[in-house]
């Protein structure tokens, strides 16, 4: 069986019926899309996104070409797009969760599981504000690898860069985040 993936890189994918074309994104990769977005804003706002995204799919339908991106990635650069109109509110959530709860710390003779739930807390914290903190670049190449699952080409050609580019943020943010949130053994003995 073909992948409707294939059949829709075909040349004639501008030319063809919007309800045909519709019926097809739409059955290949609304649910795939939604689990990006809702990760990123919620189940809700999920919903909308997606919608829009095939919206504005169907309506470019004649700036798509097949020789410079396969359709997955160029869907997800139209989420990607509309996603940005929600980041003032998903970075305020960010700052929000960094903030929630600093002060609290519980007594030191709590047992190992409420240790655990303290810790896990803390770095939920800390990584929240980091995110918030990352620049709306960064932090659309993170989200696009780890909570899309795009690979490093797919995200260069959802965000109009180049692969390299991508490549370069992703480590430099890897690399950020896990000085943060593994301990090393400077940290240990401070």
């Amino acid at each position: 069986m073909t992948r409707i993936v294939e059949r829709l890189d075909r040349p004639d994918f501008a030319a063809r019926d919007p309800k045909e074309v519709f019926a097809r994104l739409f059955d290949e990769y609304a649910h795939p899309l939604r689990g990006y977005l809702a990760g990123r804003v919620g189940v809700h706002a999920a919903d909308d996104l997606v919608a829009e995204t095939f919206v504005v799919a169907l309506r470019r339908r004649g700036s798509y070409d097949p020789e410079k991106a396969p359709i997955r990635g160029w869907l997800y650069g139209i989420a990607t797009n509309l996603l940005r109109n929600h980041v003032r509110q998903e970075v305020r959530g960010f700052q929000l969760t960094a903030r929630a709860g600093a002060d609290d710390r519980p007594a030191e003779n709590h047992d190992a599981e409420v240790a655990g739930r303290v810790d896990a807390a803390a770095r939920l914290r800390t990584l929240a504000g980091e995110l918030a903190a990352l620049s709306e670049q960064d932090r659309d190449v993170l989200l696009l690898t780890s909570w899309a699952g795009l690979e490093p080409a797919e995200v260069a050609e959802a965000l109009g860069v180049p692969a390299s580019t991508v490549r370069s943020r992703l480590h430099r943010v890897r690399h950020r985040l896990q000085a943060l949130l593994v301990p090393t053994e400077e940290n240990v003995h401070e």
